[in-house]
């Protein structure tokens, strides 16, 4: 499961991951937070437009998970720009562990503030990785956190590995030599955000950055957190 803030922030981030893994035959389930719907600063666009943006983007989300082969998309309807890591937005992740159950969840890194000199994290990334990681442990796999989620029949779930992308000393680095053409592919379907002229240049550089750590061509990093270890399961 990738849980991310906006359209898009996934497959700038992690979708070769998510490609390759699909090509391997994982179930992946891709959740929005928000809609993106304050993704414009088109002097001709208000407020009315934001509902209209909103389906543009929830559309060219569905576009690019078809394109990396992940077969459902979840969004949580939250405001964009305003997003804020609250017991609420930890309780609807919560709900959508404990449905869906995965065993790997893909998030940001909630501390992540500033990436060199020129980008200041957006707020709503932080707030989306700080309640997916409290939703992963300990609000998912815990009875009686959010009893009331049990009389829904959501039993606890224990997530078995959280990847955090985003961080400055990462400990896992995944090959996406073969996937970076459907990582591009992906992002190109974002058309509302993405222009098509630098970002194959820009998206190469950052998997040659992140690959020269790990010895590879093309790669994405993470911290992994190894939540349950094989023995735990028996």
């Amino acid at each position: 499961m990738s849980i991310h803030a906006h359209p898009d922030d996934q497959d700038f981030t992690l979708a070769g991951t998510l490609a390759k893994w699909a090509r391997a035959g994982c179930d992946i389930v891709s959740v929005c937070i928000t809609s993106g719907d304050a993704g414009s600063n088109d002097p001709i666009h208000h407020g009315a437009y934001k509902s209209t943006l909103a389906k543009i983007r929830e559309a060219e989300q569905r576009a690019a998970n078809e394109v990396l082969g992940v077969k459902q998309t979840v969004f949580l309807g939250y405001p964009d720009g305003e997003l804020e890591a609250t017991l609420p937005l930890r309780k609807d992740l919560t709900r959508v562990l404990r449905t869906h159950r995965p065993d790997v969840v893909l998030t940001g890194n909630p501390d992540g503030w500033f990436y060199g000199n020129e980008y200041v994290n957006h707020p709503d990334h932080r707030a989306a990785a700080q309640a997916a990681c409290a939703a992963v442990f300990p609000s998912s796999g815990t009875r009686l956190i959010f009893a009331d989620l049990l009389d829904e029949g959501l039993e606890p779930h224990n997530v078995k590995r959280l990847y955090v992308h985003g961080v400055e000393k990462p400990n896992t680095w995944v090959d996406i030599a073969e996937t970076l053409e459907l990582k591009l592919e992906a992002l190109k379907k974002h058309v509302s955000q993405v222009g098509n002229e630098e970002i194959d240049k820009m998206i190469r550089e950052w998997a040659e950055e992140e690959g020269r750590d790990g010895g590879m061509a093309f790669a994405e990093a993470f911290l992994v957190m190894m939540l349950e270890k094989e023995e735990d399961r028996g």
